[in-house]
């Protein structure tokens, strides 16, 4: 545990505790830094090795979502060639999302991250419903959530859209950048400390690595600028890498998204309703459902200013998405579970045979 490289990528005694119950000397812990199709760069205290996932990995794991991926800790069988994945370690945190299409699927945005910043520009990219559907999205992942408000060098108010974001996100941290005027980023730098690891996310061309590049301190990864039309962004990262700031820090840059279907996580995924909680107590009707109903203390709430209408419906429209997506992830895992015990008879029967 006390082996420098690893802290510096983020190993701490969760991800060593998980590693020795393994009770297997011939493996070695790593960490994913790219996931290719089907190969991964690994890095651990030797440095990084090229990976294949273990033949009995890849076939008893039922879900796609349950096999590493950029900045899951694994169990390595090292080799002069194609070394060997053989475990994937306990999980953090891992950030998820309803698969782009019509199927329920999870895709794995990353996995163990102390913090994701959401980046959005102060331009007309600015969306409030984008970030509170980030914010659902990374608490209930385990991480903290924290907003980067970037390009404020274009924002002629940036301190009211500020003010706007705290009110509607009161329990995460906001920050304000420019990274042409170099405004914000030791603040942002302050909160990737040795041995954190955090994930930059965010629509394509509001700015994520360019804070990158400016953390490292050198132009690694490319930018282009947004579109002059419409102020949107070109695609420039296309894949998600893991990335070791000077100072100790793990930052994973991720590809543009221009949708966030979330993903329900257990009972983790809620969204946060303290306010409109505390307002419901006071209404004259125990069932309110904060519709029409007279004695509304809701409603009320937000006609005098107290509450923000738009959060309010946005948050209502998150949990109804929240529920669709629980009854068809319920679905999902059951025939997921079926098809496991199938493999599972399957091997056992085959090695039966081999027996006689």
């Amino acid at each position: 545990m006390s082996n420098s490289p690893l802290r510096k990528l983020g190993y701490n005694p969760f991800f060593d505790s998980s590693f020795h119950r393994l009770h297997n000397p011939k493996l070695i812990p790593a960490r994913v830094v790219v996931q290719h199709r089907d190969r991964y760069c690994v890095a651990g205290a030797a440095g990084e090795l090229d990976a294949a996932l273990s033949g009995r990995l890849r076939h008893l794991t039922p879900n796609a979502s349950d096999l590493p991926a950029v900045g899951d800790w694994v169990a390595v069988h090292p080799s002069s060639g194609v070394s060997r994945i053989e475990h994937c370690l306990d999980r953090s945190s891992c950030l998820v999302r309803q698969a782009a299409g019509i199927k329920t699927e999870a895709q794995v945005l990353a996995a163990n991250l102390d913090r994701v910043f959401v980046v959005t520009s102060l331009n007309e990219e600015f969306n409030p419903r984008r970030l509170e559907r980030y914010a659902v999205a990374i608490e209930s992942s385990g991480a903290e959530c924290v907003v980067v408000l970037s390009k404020a060098d274009l924002c002629a108010d940036p301190q009211g859209l500020v003010a706007l974001v705290i009110e509607r996100l009161p329990r995460n941290e906001v920050c304000i950048v420019s990274s042409h005027q170099s405004i914000g980023l030791d603040a942002v730098r302050a909160l990737v400390p040795f041995g954190v690891s955090v994930a930059f996310v965010g629509s394509s061309g509001v700015g994520k690595s360019t804070i990158i590049n400016a953390l490292l301190g050198e132009e690694r990864q490319l930018v282009r600028k947004i579109r002059a039309d419409d102020a949107r962004g070109r695609h420039t990262t296309t894949r998600r890498e893991l990335i070791l700031l000077p100072e100790g820090g793990a930052v994973i840059d991720t590809p543009g998204m221009r949708e966030l279907q979330l993903w329900v996580s257990g009972e983790e995924t809620t969204v946060e309703m303290d306010d409109i909680d505390a307002l419901a107590e006071q209404c004259r009707y125990r069932n309110c459902r904060h519709e029409h109903e007279p004695g509304c203390a809701v409603l009320a709430a937000i006609d005098n200013g107290e509450l923000d209408a738009d959060s309010y419906n946005n948050r209502r429209k998150l949990e109804r998405e929240i529920k669709r997506q629980a009854t068809k992830q319920d679905a999902l895992a059951t025939r997921a579970r079926r098809k496991l015990w199938a493999r599972r008879t399957r091997a056992a029967r085959a090695r039966s045979r081999r027996r006689q």
